[in-house]
């Protein structure tokens, strides 16, 4: 508890001394250098010390409790995946599907439904993928 304490008040320090030092730079010329210098080596001393707070415990064997984990967490991350990456290209296909709808909506406005059917149709690409996932976790 005391070392999650501490490591947020280095980040909170890491955070407010560059900016600081940003704004004070503002008065001089060539201070941009220095803020970024500093911003740098707060950011790497708060990793360091992080890394020497956090990973100096002792180092114990995996056991079959923690590989089961490790195949979960395989699981989750493919069906986070599968998700993110069809909503992803939902979201391309929507906008360009959507536009040229909109373009050809204003030269004739008969063709809405037509329109309409292939914007769905690129919207049906996230609806895949979550299909895809809840059957990876199921």
């Amino acid at each position: 508890m005391v070392t999650k304490i501490i490591l947020v008040v280095i980040l909170l320090c890491s955070m407010i001394i560059p900016v600081g030092g940003f704004l004070l730079s503002k008065r001089k010329e060539g201070g941009f250098k220095a803020a970024l210098a500093c911003n740098v080596f707060f950011f790497f001393g708060t990793v360091l010390v992080a890394d020497i707070l956090m990973f100096s415990g002792n180092v114990q064997a995996a056991g079959e409790a923690a590989q089961a984990a490790t195949v979960e967490g395989w699981r989750y991350l493919a069906a986070a995946l599968s998700t993110g990456l069809s909503c992803i290209g939902a979201g391309i296909a929507v906008a360009s599907a959507a536009s040229a709808a909109l373009g050809a909506l204003s030269e004739d406005a008969s063709i809405m439904g037509k329109a309409l059917i292939f914007v769905a149709l690129a919207e049906s690409i996230a609806l895949y993928g979550l299909l895809i996932s809840f059957s990876i976790l199921g």
